[in-house]
């Protein structure tokens, strides 16, 4: 069953620009023992803004998110939420007391209560309290499912219930945990644009940790991209994706490879030949390359330009394919296609760059 939603006007999404911030962290530390694990920490969630926290295994962003919802205490830095101080030196609300949902991974429903009695748990006694689990149920299309159990509920319905739960005490911010891990490949896409779409529909900051950069780029508005501790970048998936602000950053979400090269200001030699630079490069640096990024052509013989790398490996996908090619040079390289051209391994084909390249500065 889908969950029924109106769309949600681009303007009204943006409302939260200037307003203040749903979410702010400041310097948050936390150290298990001698480890950092979150290590002067820098969040910010506008009201209405999808946020995605994405990292690998480690970076801390979980123990973020338990520092925002308070099942553990920042050892410096705070923590606020709608313009109130909720941690910080002195201040150390109760979890219940934040106005914080949560959504965690194993969905967390108690399986002797019933859906309704499940929404309803932490509410208030009294005609308010109904009200709100019909209004939480209808939100995420369960209207009319109050009085079954969990276990008669599929997983998507099992999801859409912990949602309902998080939502039905009206908070300033729902908190996600890897909602999604726990679903099958084909149903965890059609789940979470539902999530996205319910969330949308009713306003809803939320802030997402996931490590799946697929979901952080379809999802969010914003990403916040963390490596040790800390917030590298946070910007819109685009930006993300086109412009990542370090290496690590590049090499983490989506797909990059890298050529060494020497930049020369607008201009870089590698071994592609000289490129255009996407900003500025100077001395020695790494060219990022996306897959998608490379042209791949089978030269006429005789004619210009002339072939600079073979053809590897091939893998068809339907909707495009990715080409493995060697370089003249050495260098092994991945080019991502639409599903036609022609091109096999053993071809001998021209590697080209489609726009400007991205530099990093060189490492020793």
């Amino acid at each position: 069953m889908s969950a029924t939603v109106s769309p949600v006007p681009v303007a009204e999404m943006a409302t939260g620009e200037g307003a203040t911030p749903a979410l702010r962290c400041k310097g948050l530390v936390k150290r298990f023992g001698a480890v950092p694990v979150v290590d002067g920490l820098d969040l910010v969630a506008r009201p209405g803004e999808f946020v995605a926290l994405l990292g690998a295994s480690g970076c801390g962003k979980t123990t973020t998110l338990r520092l925002i919802a308070g099942f553990e205490m920042p050892e410096a830095g705070t923590i606020e939420v709608g313009g109130r101080l909720v941690a910080g030196p002195g201040r150390d609300e109760a979890p219940e007391r934040r106005r914080i949902g949560m959504v965690f991974q194993d969905y967390a429903l108690f399986p002797h209560l019933s859906v309704g009695r499940n929404v309803a748990f932490g509410l208030p006694r009294g005609r308010e309290r109904d009200a709100r689990v019909a209004a939480a149920l209808d939100r995420v299309g369960l209207a009319g499912f109050g009085d079954r159990m969990p276990h008669e509920l599929s997983g998507g319905q099992q999801q859409r219930v912990a949602l309902a739960r998080a939502l039905a005490p009206e908070p300033a911010v729902i908190l996600l945990d890897e909602p999604f891990s726990n679903l099958d490949a084909e149903l965890r896409a059609a789940v979470r644009a539902e999530v996205r779409q319910i969330l949308a529909a009713a306003g809803q900051t939320a802030v997402l940790v996931t490590h799946d950069q697929e979901e952080a780029l379809s999802l969010a508005d914003r990403i916040a991209v963390m490596g040790e501790g800390r917030v590298v970048q946070a910007a819109g998936p685009e930006e993300v994706y086109h412009r990542p602000a370090t290496k690590a950053v590049a090499a983490f979400v989506g797909d990059a490879q890298f050529l060494p090269g020497d930049g020369h200001g607008r201009r870089v030699v590698c071994a592609l030949g000289v490129l255009p630079v996407t900003g500025q490069a100077d001395g020695p640096v790494e060219v990022m390359l996306r897959p998608e990024s490379l042209r791949l052509t089978k030269p006429l013989a005789g004619t210009p330009p002339e072939a600079n790398a073979r053809v590897l490996a091939r893998a068809f996908y339907g909707h495009d394919q990715t080409m493995t090619v060697r370089l003249d040079t050495g260098p092994t390289l991945r080019a991502r296609l639409g599903p036609y051209g022609g091109i096999r391994p053993g071809d001998r084909v021209h590697v080209s760059v489609r726009g400007g390249v991205l530099t990093f500065p060189r490492e020793d």
